[in-house]
């Protein structure tokens, strides 16, 4: 897997620019508060703890590793694989696939040409190839509610810590001069809040939603193909059809797949 450093990357030039806006008319000691820190991160996460079980919590680590591991699948070589194989199987018949299965190194269209090699109905087909794809996005999807839970508990634990600091504040009337700097302490909860729901958690809850949508589409490109392999559709009309699944840059990228297939070909 190749490494994409994006996320971490985005998130460092975030802090700057927050900690530059705030040195060019304060100073950053002001923000710096370890009980306002504490109830926002720790209390924060109690609530998630309380609210996803255990096992789901320590996925976490795994998680947030994806973040920075880049997807290397080529749509556009995938395309010109499945094309192949539809070549292969209308000038030598469905069986000839078995000789390719070995040779294909997306483990989601190997399981497919499998299916039809064995003879299973396309409904079938069509079916445990779905299940897998919802059965992705459901196990994809623990990490995404993990850190939407996270960005909304935050905030809120942000607030708590600043109702805690006021009812402190309001405590000590009798010392005006203490009025002030209880303010300050008593909102830089929500600021903590505010900053950890906003260029954190939701963000990165939107990158691991992305990315599995990404997933989804190729996978429901590869089982539109293998279907079509298998109702023995000219490879023209597959192209085309699995083309729609692209967008207009991965298109122009695509490696031409309409060459006859030969020994010396690459496989995906």
């Amino acid at each position: 897997m190749k490494k994409n450093f994006t996320v971490p990357i985005a998130l460092g030039l975030g802090l700057i620019l927050i900690v530059w806006a705030i040195m060019s008319d304060g100073k950053i000691t002001s923000f710096l508060h370890l009980p306002s820190l504490i109830i926002t991160v720790v209390g924060s996460f109690c609530a998630l703890l309380m609210s996803f079980p255990l096992d789901q919590i320590k996925r976490l680590p795994s998680v947030l590793k994806k973040l920075v591991v880049e997807d290397e699948t080529d749509k556009g070589a995938l395309i010109a694989r499945i094309v192949e194989l539809s070549r292969i199987s209308r000038s030598q018949g469905l069986l000839a696939l078995d000789n390719q299965v070995a040779e294909i190194g997306n483990e989601f269209l190997a399981d497919s040409i499998k299916m039809v090699i064995d003879g299973m109905d396309p409904e079938n087909i069509r079916e445990i190839l779905e299940t897998k794809i919802d059965n992705m996005e459901a196990r994809h999807s623990v990490g995404q509610n993990i850190f939407l839970k996270w960005g909304e508990l935050a905030p809120g634990f942000g607030m708590l810590g600043t109702l805690i600091g006021l009812i402190n504040t309001l405590g000590s009337l009798t010392d005006p001069s203490a009025i002030g700097g209880g303010m300050a302490v008593a909102l830089v909860t929500t600021f903590y809040g505010s900053l950890m729901a906003n260029l954190i958690f939701i963000p990165i809850a939107q990158n691991l939603q992305s990315r599995t949508q990404v997933e989804a589409t190729v996978s429901e490109m590869v089982m539109e193909g293998v279907l079509a392999i298998q109702s023995g559709q000219n490879p023209r009309v597959i192209e085309q059809k699995l083309e729609s699944y692209l967008d207009g840059i991965a298109s122009k990228e695509r490696p031409e797949p309409l060459l006859e297939p030969s020994e010396g070909n690459s496989y995906v």
